[in-house]
């Protein structure tokens, strides 16, 4: 996997966000004796992988707590994180290379737990810890854990040309976004089969697709240091209050949690 030089990172008030292609990694630091400002059941588009990093850490759904130290959750799975001290997460977008690997890791379970990775604090204390880590070395970090995480299995996923190239246009358009009969007409194929074919290869439907990818966005204009209403505008929202409440509904906290939202209007 190669590095995007697009990619940004962000010191916030509890650790770091760093982004790159396909995948985001959020580390923080929740008080001992206070439950996290994720602590309220969720889902989200990506998978999920969670890991201590000098703290506790589990994810409860329906069927109850899953222990750390590394949990993995699918998309979509409507969970609860329950930490305190450092934690990292891993976001993983379905699609990419390392999406597939981690899809075919669960064998269609929704969360499992995973057995602990070799110097996974080690690896991550520098986040918090001695002189600040440069964004490539950041990456590394995130590259590396998951490179550990899915070990021999062969990752790679190649989809239709026909989603590809829809994927490439809207990385060109996520301002303006595409509508699903445009973006048909790029796959060239009806309406009906494309929104199937979406699916199919993607996961989701084609529309919350382009949400999430709004978001994401959005969070790396604010990590390049735009306002909070510019950052929203450039992405697609309406307004900032449209981006806060699509990110709390999509990641389970509030922008303002990771110091995203520090420089208001």
């Amino acid at each position: 996997m190669e590095i995007d030089p697009g990619m940004v990172a962000k010191v916030t008030r509890n650790g770091r966000i760093i982004l790159w292609e396909g995948v985001s990694l959020w580390a923080f630091d929740v008080l001992p004796g206070k439950p996290p400002a994720s602590n309220r059941e969720h889902a989200h588009h990506a998978f999920q992988l969670t890991l201590a990093a000098g703290g506790e850490v589990g994810i409860r759904t329906a069927a109850g707590l899953v222990p750390g130290p590394v949990i993995l959750i699918a998309p979509d799975v409507p969970h609860a994180i329950e930490a305190a001290g450092r934690i990292a997460l891993l976001f993983v977008e379905p699609e990419s290379r390392a999406g597939a690997g981690l899809r075919q890791l669960l064998q269609g379970a929704p969360i499992a737990r995973l057995p602990d990775l070799p110097n996974r604090e080690a690896n991550l204390r520098g986040i918090w810890e001695g002189p600040p880590l440069i964004e490539t070395t950041l990456i590394a970090v995130g590259m590396r854990l998951l490179e550990r995480v899915l070990g021999s299995i062969i990752h790679g996923h190649a989809l239709d040309p026909r989603i590809a190239r829809v994927l490439d246009r809207l990385d060109q358009r996520v301002e303006s976004g595409l509508t699903a009969a445009e973006a048909a007409g790029i796959a060239c194929l009806s309406e009906s089969r494309f929104s199937h074919l979406f699916v199919e290869q993607v996961g989701l439907p084609f529309r919350t697709f382009l949400l999430w990818r709004r978001l994401m966005r959005a969070v790396e204009q604010l990590a390049r240091g735009k306002r909070l209403t510019e950052a929203a505008h450039h992405a697609g929202f309406a307004d900032s209050a449209h981006f806060s409440r699509t990110f709390q509904r999509m990641f389970g906290l509030p922008a303002a949690s990771l110091g995203l939202t520090s420089r208001e209007d």
